[in-house]
């Protein structure tokens, strides 16, 4: 165990900053287009505005193509952002690592408890996941906007621990989420990542043999049944990267750095308007009282505060892990009602949690936007109050 001292505030790189830099403002322009989404699918242009999500294009609707194709460049760039906190960030330190560690435990695993408990053994129980994820755009964004009451230790938690919730999510949905199995096409996907890593120790350090065989794994990851997202973190694993911070020769730091602003600005924002648009119809105050969505809203806003707080009390209690030292308890209760903003990840469960259910996944995504909201604006009420621009 380690002793109950107080560890340093880190020191933030510059890789560190250009992402929380990129994701406030991608936060902001995701309220935006989700606000623009809304209005339109509740619109006399609703009808229209949804069929043109359902288009077919190259065999697939415009919507699976968003999905499917535009979200594993997401999930690439949140696999080069857990690598870099794997090799020099927050999470490089085993020390350092357990605090968010245990809070992304936490902040998991009961929300899907409380779902369960609601919902078990009921056609909605493959909604287990809805409620495990943070978004980070969003909750960057609300400790963007309290500025100097944010320490740097808590950004750098919050980064952390949500990362390590969309990695818990990932894991989930190529698990729990995969409807039909081609063994086959899988094994190709494999055979193309070990390709991969091969180039890797052999210190390829060109991008372009990565892209190309990703775009490869993807394909085959798609034909197998499992979620074709997966493949983006298995290629951030798979491109060459630098222990040494802010290394802008590593394959990887180009990579992710190249890629948050179209991540931000395009990818997320594209994502939010195509399964965004929910149509509040005459009983969906109704709908809310189903056990599926009082699962998801009590999932995020209160158990995700609660298992965050309480597992890291825990392990601090017991000497497993410290607080730093610009870090107090009301933090640690704040960065666990900002993780109740579910929003992009709790949406991408939702769809492949209820395939086919239409009524059930409008009915859950608005229980996502009601409370991701909620967590949002007493997550930031909450540090407005209780922390003081001197912390």
């Amino acid at each position: 165990m380690y002793p109950l001292e107080i560890m340093r505030p880190p020191v933030l790189s510059n890789t560190f900053n250009k992402f929380f830099g990129s994701e406030k403002s991608g936060g902001i322009l995701l309220v935006i287009c989700t606000a623009i989404s809304l209005v339109l699918a509740n619109s006399s242009v609703g009808a229209s505005y949804l069929s043109f999500w359902q288009q077919d294009v190259a065999g697939l609707a415009i919507e699976h193509w968003v999905n499917d194709a535009l979200m594993a460049i997401f999930f690439l760039l949140i696999g080069l952002e857990l690598e870099r906190e794997l090799y020099n960030g927050e999470l490089s330190n085993f020390r350092n690592a357990l605090l968010p560690i245990f809070a992304a435990i936490g902040g998991m695993v009961t929300p899907a408890l409380i779902h369960y408990s609601l919902n078990a053994g009921t056609p909605t129980q493959d909604g287990i996941g809805i409620p495990m994820a943070t978004d980070i755009a969003f909750t960057l964004g609300v400790l963007a906007i309290l500025a100097s009451r944010v320490p740097a230790s808590l950004k750098v938690l919050v980064v952390a621990f949500a990362v390590i919730d969309d990695l818990g999510a990932i894991v989930i949905i190529a698990t729990f989420y995969t409807a039909k199995l081609s063994i086959w096409h899988l094994v190709a996907a494999v055979a193309v990542w070990a390709m991969l890593l091969g180039l890797n120790r052999l210190r390829v350090m060109s991008l372009v043999p990565y892209l190309a065989g990703g775009a490869l794994m993807w394909f085959f990851m798609f034909r197998s049944g499992v979620h074709a997202t997966i493949s983006g973190v298995m290629l951030a694993f798979a491109i060459p990267f630098s222990a040494k911070t802010d290394d802008e020769q590593s394959p990887s730091h180009k990579l992710e750095h190249f890629l948050h602003k179209p991540v931000a600005f395009i990818v997320l924002p594209i994502f939010a308007l195509a399964n965004t648009g929910v149509i509040f119809g005459a009983d969906w105050i109704q709908n809310m009282a189903s056990m599926n969505n009082v699962g998801i809203a009590a999932g995020l806003i209160v158990g995700k505060p609660l298992g965050v707080t309480v597992l890291c009390a825990v392990a601090v209690a017991i000497g497993l892990c410290r607080l730093p030292a610009d870090l107090n308890w009301r933090h640690i209760i704040g960065a666990g009602i900002l993780g109740g903003i579910g929003f992009t990840m709790s949406i991408f469960i939702t769809n492949l949690a209820f395939v086919g259910h239409a009524q059930t996944i409008n009915a859950a995504k608005i229980a996502i936007l009601l409370a991701s909201a909620t967590a949002g604006t007493l997550g930031f009420l909450w540090l407005r109050i209780f922390t003081s621009p001197e912390r």
